[in-house]
């Protein structure tokens, strides 16, 4: 089959080749016909190295498919079952799972990194990213990977609710809880930012201002719920104009540097939430004072992966995809095959395009 490999970590160049092939399926595992897939920034940050991937690599988190072979041990799936892959598949039976937090299992993480389901040159392992590895034809993952939808829900907008989608609308509903009538800021408008703001909507927020340096993405981020939508300089005087100088409700940051989460702190009222959704690097630093800490009450939430318990919100949010509450056709700047994933890692790393999708022939 086709895929898309990265041989080692920093190459601007990937792969394409088809003559890949797959490991067998395991009894508890899934063999899934990738049918659409997603050009995330964190595939970038796994070919740069940010994000720690094991290589040999097929980048690609963001899918969704069609299942065409399931494991001796598995019930809940069958052949023809359209699904989202889930790239953070829980084990539903550690601590973590049994307590409500299944997005921070780590069991398959580990497990990915010594564990690759592809093959090359008949039996030379290649890895998935983040176990699956969604930039080939087809991929085997556990069925806590593979999460059945309803067919009506066409492949693109089902991939994008495979990562995007999920970890900013879940950031909007799941972590920070956004009231109705508050005040949100949304600093880095990329495809998760796009989608922060699609979930501050969702939520009633009443006004929603989105922070992003390329002013090309204003529209956009208005067309999908933004109120207003400024560049970093302008940031300050949209604080006093907004919100009368005391910040606002809630400060998103969806970049995953420091310097963006310190604009987010500065950004967000006393007593309010700071929300960390932007992957960063493990040796950028964030300096916040003890004192601010403290006595500003400001709290600093996390978002990994739109804390979602992908059961229940995959389905959810294609819900309410099918009753127009969420645009993911306005997201989609353009749809392309595999073998334009070269130019479409080059155009992400521009900063110009939103979400690119194989939708694979």
């Amino acid at each position: 089959m086709r895929a898309a490999i990265l041989h080692a970590v920093g190459d601007d160049k990937l792969d394409l080749r088809d003559d890949v092939t797959l490991a067998p399926v395991g009894p508890t595992d899934v063999r899934v016909r990738i049918r659409a897939t997603g050009v995330c920034h964190s595939d970038l940050s796994a070919m740069s190295g940010v994000l720690p991937q094991p290589v040999p690599l097929i980048p690609g988190h963001e899918g969704a498919g069609e299942v065409v072979e399931v494991g001796e041990h598995v019930t809940s799936l069958q052949p023809g079952d359209h699904v989202i892959i889930n790239w953070r598949p829980s084990c539903q039976e550690c601590a973590l799972c049994l307590g409500g937090q299944p997005y921070l299992c780590m069991k398959y993480v580990i497990e990915s990194f010594s564990k690759g389901n592809f093959r090359i040159g008949g039996d030379s392992t290649v890895f998935g990213m983040a176990g699956c590895g969604t930039w080939a034809e087809e991929c085997v993952v556990p069925w806590q990977g593979a999460i059945k939808i309803d067919p009506e829900v066409p492949w693109e907008a089902a991939a994008l609710i495979g990562c995007g989608i999920t970890t900013g609308v879940g950031a909007a509903l799941n972590t920070a809880k956004v009231r109705p009538g508050s005040t949100v800021a949304v600093i880095g408008c990329g495809g998760v930012g796009l989608s922060v703001i699609q979930g501050a909507r969702v939520s009633g927020a009443r006004v929603i201002l989105a922070v992003d340096p390329l002013e090309s993405k204003h529209e956009l981020a208005k067309k999908v719920g933004a109120t207003h939508a400024v560049t970093p300089d302008d940031l300050p005087g949209a604080v006093a104009e907004l919100t009368g100088g005391n910040g606002f409700d809630y400060g998103f940051e969806v970049v995953g540097k420091s310097a963006t989460i310190t604009s987010a702190w500065q950004t967000t009222r006393a007593g309010g939430d700071v929300i960390v959704v932007g992957a960063g690097a493990m040796d950028d630093m964030v300096q916040i004072s003890a004192f601010s800490l403290l006595f500003e009450g400001k709290n600093l939430l996390s978002s990994m992966y739109g804390e979602a318990d992908v059961r229940h919100d995959f389905p959810y949010f294609a819900a309410l995809y099918k009753a127009g509450q969420l645009d993911l056709e306005s997201m989609i700047s353009a749809r392309i095959k595999l073998a334009d994933l070269n130019d479409a890692v080059a155009a992400l790393k521009s900063g110009e395009v939103l979400r690119q999708i194989v939708v694979m022939d």
